[in-house]
């Protein structure tokens, strides 16, 4: 979490940002995005955060402006175009829930998506990873609508992998087991 140096580095929008991420990170969802305790996690005060922001919402909109722009490089750095879509989608496979388990912010996102600002940033970033999942599908010779299907049975089933990981620690397979069953999973996505 950015802080303050000895008095001397002043803290910027982008490390309020970071630092609201980081509280959803914790698991505390939207409501971890709170002024005081984050300005005394970061060693600074109120007045800091005023010179940035005109109110809490103002926050959470940066830090989920924050947030989807990390996500959108995710989707720029997906597997290389170059290769071929099985070798592109088994990599995705294996590295999805690996991702989200690293950055739960967006777990925590899901449990707010109530919230209009929080629903906005998690449609735009869903609809860019569909569109990914979508064309390597269809590069497999699948028509559009059958491509997006099964692009959402990619992405529903991450998520749904990467809730079990949180909650049910142990539960999902591991290493030789894991990598039996992403081959199970891949290959009924692939079949015509």
């Amino acid at each position: 979490m950015p802080q303050r140096r000895g008095g001397r580095g002043r803290l910027t929008a982008e490390d309020w940002a970071e630092a609201a991420l980081g509280a959803l990170r914790e698991g505390g969802g939207l409501a971890a995005i709170a002024i005081e305790p984050l300005a005394a996690r970061m060693g600074t005060t109120k007045g800091s955060f005023y010179w940035h922001f005109a109110n809490r919402e103002a926050l959470i909109d940066a830090a989920l402006t924050r947030w989807e722009r990390q996500r959108a490089d995710e989707v720029a750095a997906a597997p290389s175009r170059r290769r071929e879509p099985v070798a592109r989608l088994t990599e995705l496979l294996r590295s999805a829930t690996e991702t989200m388990l690293n950055d739960p912010a967006e777990l925590s996102l899901y449990g707010d998506a109530a919230h209009p600002r929080v629903a906005a940033a998690l449609r735009r970033v869903t609809a860019r990873r569909l569109e990914y999942l979508t064309e390597l599908f269809r590069e497999l010779g699948l028509t559009e609508a059958e491509a997006r299907y099964r692009g959402l049975q990619v992405y529903a089933g991450c998520l749904g992998r990467a809730q079990l990981a949180r909650a049910v620690p142990g539960l999902l397979p591991r290493g030789e087991d894991d990598r039996r069953y992403l081959d199970s999973v891949l290959a009924s996505l692939v079949a015509h």
